[in-house]
C-alpha cells in the first residue's frame, strides 16, 4: 500500500462528507478527463490509457504542468498518484468510505523537494487551499447530480 511521505516538509490532510452514493462520487473523481468540467482549478487533463497502476495522466492546475503516475487503485475505496512537478515531488492519497447514503472522502498529500524546502509555509498554505477547493467542488458536483 502506497502512502504519503511522512517526512516531507509539507503534508496536508483533509476530508469532507458528501451526500451522494459512493458509485457517483467515485465515478466523478476517477473520470480524470472530465475534471475540468467540475473543478475550476483544473484547466486541462489527459489520461494516457486506462486508470491503472503505472499509467500516467497529464494535467494543468494553478499554472503547473503536471504528469502524475497512478500508483495504486482499489475501486470504490482508494486512489494514489504521484510524481514530480516544478521540482516538487508529490504523493496524493484519496480514500472513500461509504456510511449509509453518505461518502466520506479523505485526501492527504505530501510535497518535498528544493522548492518546498525554500518555502514550506507558503506552499503548505497553497496546497491546503487547493485541496479544500477540490473537495468542495467534488461535493458540489456529486450532490447536484442527484
Amino acid at each position: 500500500m502506497f502512502t504519503i511521505d511522512e517526512t516531507a516538509p509539507v503534508i496536508v490532510r483533509l476530508s469532507t462528507t458528501i451526500d451522494a452514493p459512493l458509485e457517483r462520487v467515485w465515478a466523478l473523481h476517477t473520470d480524470i478527463d472530465a475534471w475540468p468540467s467540475w473543478n475550476a482549478d483544473v484547466d486541462q487533463t489527459e489520461l494516457d490509457g486506462p486508470l491503472l497502476p503505472g499509467n500516467s495522466f497529464s494535467w494543468k492546475t494553478h499554472g503547473l504542468d503536471i504528469t502524475s503516475t497512478v500508483r495504486e487503485i482499489v475501486p470504490g475505496e482508494r486512489l494514489v498518484w504521484g510524481g514530480p512537478a516544478g521540482g516538487i515531488e508529490g504523493v496524493h492519497v484519496w480514500t472513500f468510505e461509504q456510511t449509509g447514503g453518505q461518502v466520506t472522502v479523505h485526501t492527504e498529500e505530501s510535497w518535498s523537494g528544493a522548492p518546498v524546502d525554500a518555502a514550506a509555509t507558503e506552499l503548505g498554505q497553497a496546497l491546503h487551499e487547493s485541496l479544500t477547493s477540490w473537495l468542495a467542488a467534488l461535493k458540489a458536483r456529486a450532490e447536484q447530480a442527484g
